[in-house]
């Protein structure tokens, strides 16, 4: 399977900016621009490549959990993932920090531990992000 996305960039580096899509549509010549990316901690300005990022391991945590919990026999009523990318300018994107708040009939928090740590380090785009710190922080409810 195989997934594209555009970005279209105007100008220089500090002072231009630039429009994002993707191929489902959900995001169509969305603004991105270096104070989006490097000025705005509200996220108000646009989006950015590390937002974007952040979104996607979210996401592929949460569906890999999810698979790991209904093979364990235990579905999870409700996962709540998050992810926190960190971009250091002149350094570059140096880790992302996963958070779960989960409701799951069934589980101890030690097996929940388990197979959240699992789905952490097999996900796609963990092992996409393999050359980074990623970390795990678990709430079950």
């Amino acid at each position: 399977m195989k997934r594209n996305a555009s970005a279209v960039w105007q100008g220089n580096f500090q002072q231009g900016k630039g429009q994002i899509s993707v191929q489902s549509g959900v995001l169509k010549d969305q603004a991105y621009s270096f104070k989006a990316r490097f000025q705005d901690e509200t996220g108000r300005s646009g989006t950015n490549p590390e937002e974007l990022l952040a979104a996607a391991h979210a996401g592929c945590f949460a569906m890999q959990l999810s698979h790991y919990l209904a093979q364990n026999d235990t579905p999870p009523t409700r996962l709540e993932a998050a992810a926190v990318v960190e971009l250091i300018p002149g350094k570059g994107i140096s880790s992302s920090a996963i958070a779960v708040r989960a409701l799951v009939p069934g589980i101890t928090k030690s097996k929940f531990q388990e197979l959240a740590e699992k789905a952490k380090k097999d996900c796609p785009v963990s092992k996409a992000l393999a050359s980074i710190e990623i970390t795990l922080a678990i709430d079950l409810e």
